[in-house]
């Protein structure tokens, strides 16, 4: 078994990024057909200062080394100039196979032709592009789903009424109006609550934080916060804390986070939406090296993975970081 390589470095627009001069060994072709034995798997992950993220990468990167291949994991921050570099430097060190985190929806799509133009297969994870046939597999939650099961949830928190706003992930993400429809689907049938207010916070947990101040000053009787992510929702927490009004406010996250699931079972969550982050970065590593072996591609690209509701009820089955057994 080939031993993981990460080595820190600095990528030009100031993102973390983890080594990628390992070499590979093995046949480095992309175009699969059971001759390929070990080789370079690249894993380019948005943040791994996000629990989320670290998780992908860490899950994706231990999977690959199973099946025996090299890895190595880099993190592009949400910047499509970073994933570029990092895309160049995949297909400069002969990777087999690209596990990709897509910074953005259009912006990334150059990205994975590149790839695929040099022979390298990409199996997407967590965010889709907007270009269906480059990557040979587009593995996601499903976030109508999930984002249905937290609103329904949500609701019943906030009793069908009172005011409330909305925080909102990265524009530039598919995910973030994905969930914001799915809150919207569920919520406007209750005419009793009132969106007062709503603000992008790019799924970061400062901005949670520093964006709920504001919502706060500009209304007075905020009765709840729905957010895209666990991180915008626990900044929220921590400004509700500050304020001193976290008691009467109901606010739901989205993601399964360890710190968020700490928070549910304090009771100053009302719920997070898990998304199974840890199966679908495995499965991504699965069919890149079936793909590697066999010369097959999933007959499906586009492939989702039901998220599951966390309270109180049932925070006991989280047996592990992002995996449930209850």
């Amino acid at each position: 078994m080939f031993r993981k390589k990460a080595i820190m470095a600095l990528a030009a627009a100031g993102a973390l990024v983890l080594g990628l001069s390992a070499c590979a060994s093995g046949d480095t072709g992309g175009d699969g057909g059971g001759d390929t034995e070990g080789g370079l798997i690249t894993i380019i992950v948005n943040d791994p200062a996000n629990p989320y993220w670290k998780t992908e990468g860490d899950v994706a990167s231990a999977a690959a080394e199973e099946l025996g291949y090299e890895t190595v994991v880099g993190a592009h921050t949400g910047d499509t100039n970073t994933e570029n570099t990092l895309i160049d430097t995949a297909i400069a060190n002969n990777s087999v196979a690209i596990i990709l985190d897509p910074a953005n929806a259009d912006g990334s799509i150059a990205a994975v032709k590149k790839a695929d133009a040099a022979g390298i297969p990409v199996f997407l994870v967590n965010a889709e592009i907007n270009e269906a046939g480059l990557a040979k597999a587009q593995l996601v939650s499903n976030n109508a789903q999930g984002a249905a099961l937290g609103a329904q949830a949500w609701v019943e928190r906030m009793g069908e009424a009172g005011d409330y706003v909305e925080l909102f992930g990265a524009p530039s993400d598919n995910n973030a109006q994905t969930r914001s429809n799915g809150f919207a689907t569920v919520i406007s049938q209750y005419p009793d609550l009132v969106l007062s207010g709503s603000e992008v916070a790019n799924w970061d947990r400062t901005e949670g934080h520093s964006k709920t101040q504001s919502l706060l000053q500009s209304h007075p009787n905020l009765g709840g916060v729905i957010s895209g992510n666990d991180e915008m929702a626990l900044g929220a927490i921590a400004a509700l804390k500050e304020a001193g009004r976290l008691d009467g406010v109901v606010v739901g996250g989205f993601d399964g986070s360890p710190d968020a699931v700490d928070a549910v079972r304090s009771g100053e969550l009302a719920y997070t939406v898990l998304q199974p982050v840890a199966v679908f970065s495995e499965e991504a590593v699965k069919l890149a090296h079936e793909f590697l072996t066999t010369g097959e591609a999933p007959a499906t690209e586009k492939q989702s993975f039901d998220c599951v509701l966390i309270t109180q009820d049932n925070v006991d089955g989280m047996t592990g970081d992002f995996v449930y057994e209850g």
